[in-house]
């Protein structure tokens, strides 16, 4: 180890460990992007931070990246581990729940993305400021932006506040913004090897389920890239948008739901005695026939974050792809 990484070990070592967040960074083949975002991590104004990086059987520099910036840091504030090579899904849901990882925060990461250098700061502000046994999860809009770095617009704004009838049905934010407190991070153990839709959708799910709080930030603190090999997109194109009504109306979002709605199933003590009837509500309006599945989704209160949305939600329940 050399004389600086020492340097920052102690320097980090004596910062305050109960605020420290533990960035939770999956990797595969991300060489092209991979050191840009590492250094807007460095860059943070919030410096109580580690990172735990995951990769995923990584074929190209991938790994040779994370391992120079692994000497620059010193291993006790950048780990490296193997993932399981199942998705970007699961290598997220697999660091999540860890349980060598030990920290009062944690913050899903991107491998291509870049962090404004108020993004840790800003979500620790909120996160100390509502601070308790309950379960927190800080997320907002991103800044997108192409291959080369260059502005291209932001992500759609979520207007209508957080809740489980939208959870059930919409994820409210990209995981690469969120960052959340133990007590969230201890419902995705809770739920150990569930099968789930995406990562960020779940948590959204299981927060709002437990009566959590939650805080949607309208400022982006995030550059999402938009490199063409996005696992997820950003939806605020037209053909995006359109692509996305027409994977619902083919049923994709009736699959999703039946992962989703499954797996809650399995964990309904996780979730408020209300929260629970909701889902019981939902669960039963999707077996029904035309007319009663219609009454009921209306009546289970579930909605999407717009009014194009809901327009599409009800299209999808007359179709009986809900």
């Amino acid at each position: 180890m050399n004389t600086n990484t020492t340097i920052r070990s102690a320097l980090f070592e004596a910062n305050n460990l109960d605020n420290v967040v533990t960035i939770l960074l999956a990797t595969h083949n991300g060489e092209k992007y991979l050191a840009e975002q590492l250094e807007s991590i460095i860059q943070q104004s919030y410096k109580h931070w580690k990172i735990v990086a995951s990769d995923d059987g990584s074929t190209d520099n991938t790994l040779s990246i994370l391992r120079d910036y692994q000497n620059k840091l010193g291993e006790t504030r950048f780990v490296i581990k193997h993932g399981p090579c199942q998705g970007f899904c699961a290598n997220f849901m697999a660091l999540a729940r860890d349980p060598s990882l030990d920290s009062a925060y944690f913050a899903f990461c991107d491998q291509d993305d870049r962090w404004h250098s108020n993004h840790l700061q800003r979500a620790l502000s909120w996160l100390t400021d509502n601070q308790g046994t309950t379960a927190s999860l800080y997320c907002g809009r991103t800044r997108l932006v192409n291959k080369n770095g260059h502005y291209q617009g932001e992500s759609t704004l979520r207007l209508r506040t957080p809740s489980f009838r939208n959870a059930l049905i919409q994820s409210l934010a990209g995981g690469n913004t969120m960052v959340f407190n133990t007590e969230a991070r201890n419902l995705l153990i809770a739920t150990g090897d569930l099968p789930v839709v995406s990562h960020d959708w779940w948590i959204y799910m299981l927060v709002s389920g437990a009566n959590g709080q939650i805080k949607y930030h309208r400022i982006p603190s995030i550059d999402y890239r938009q490199h063409g090999k996005n696992i997820v997109g950003s939806n605020v194109r037209f053909r995006d948008q359109f692509s996305r009504l027409m994977r619902m109306s083919e049923g994709q979002l009736k699959e999703w739901n039946n992962t989703n709605l499954e797996s809650l199933s399995q964990c309904m003590n996780l979730l408020t005695n209300e929260h629970r009837q909701t889902l019981d509500a939902f669960v039963a309006a999707r077996k029904k026939t035309f007319f009663s599945r219609c009454v009921g989704v209306f009546k289970s209160g579930v909605h999407r974050q717009s009014i194009s949305g809901d327009l599409g939600l009800i299209a999808a329940t007359i179709l009986g792809k809900i």
